[in-house]
């Protein structure tokens, strides 16, 4: 089953697609919300792609929920629906950190900003490592600036999932640093600056900043090949 958005009543305002879910804006209870839809896929067996949907959808609330207690800031967590496949949460009023850097492009790196914002961040994935969550998709635009507070919040747990590997901890973080050369070059030595927090957030930092260096190795080395 999928929830439909006819757009008449302006109960739910799709946002965005990707490949495994839709995004609406709606309202919970009188408060501006954001309601997750993980859509069939139809290629699979009705009751096969039931469970793994649904399979899906309940790790994402828990690895939100999980974050949330080891101190990083997400979405509140509204209502799980397991027949319609969606999570319902709480809209985050604040740009996200990919337009935030891509406004430094035009305007200029304002330096004090950026620096607070990567010691968020590095202090976030900090959190979320040591408690062994793994976060997937660290991406600038996974990430926005709640306005009122001006505090970090981590959204799309979608690929999150729980593990305590070195290894797994280093490609969280090359996937933020590819993400950042690519998109944010006018940022310059922000990853370093992201990393100089994590060492500070996380007891565990010394291997995973070693597998990192491994990692990193690997993909020069797959770039020359390509």
């Amino acid at each position: 089953m999928e929830i439909k958005a006819d757009g008449k009543d302006g109960s739910l305002i799709l946002l965005k697609q990707g490949a495994e879910a839709r995004v609406f804006e709606s309202t919970f209870v009188g408060k501006r919300s954001i309601v997750k839809e993980r859509f069939s896929k139809k290629y699979r067996h009705p009751s096969l792609d039931s469970k793994i949907t649904l399979k899906r959808l309940n790790a994402e609330a828990r690895c939100m929920t999980k974050a949330r207690r080891l101190g990083v800031f997400t979405p509140v967590l509204y209502a799980v629906d397991p027949v319609l496949h969606t999570l319902t949460f709480e809209y985050v009023e604040g740009l996200s950190i990919k337009d935030i850097f891509l406004g430094f492009g035009s305007s200029g790196v304002i330096e004090e900003q950026m620096g607070d914002i990567a010691m968020q961040i590095g202090d976030a994935i900090g959190k979320l490592h040591d408690g062994g969550l793994i976060h997937g998709d660290l991406t600038t635009s996974n990430m926005l600036i709640r306005s009122s507070t001006n505090q970090l919040v981590l959204i799309d747990f979608g690929l999150s999932f729980t593990s305590t590997l070195p290894e797994d901890k280093a490609v969280d973080l090359y996937v933020l640093e590819r993400a950042l050369l690519s998109m944010h070059s006018s940022c310059g030595n922000v990853m370093d600056q992201i990393l100089a927090a994590y060492r500070k957030s996380s007891k565990q930092w010394s291997s995973t900043l070693n597998k990192l260096a491994d990692v990193r190795q690997r993909g020069r080395k797959r770039t020359m090949v390509g």
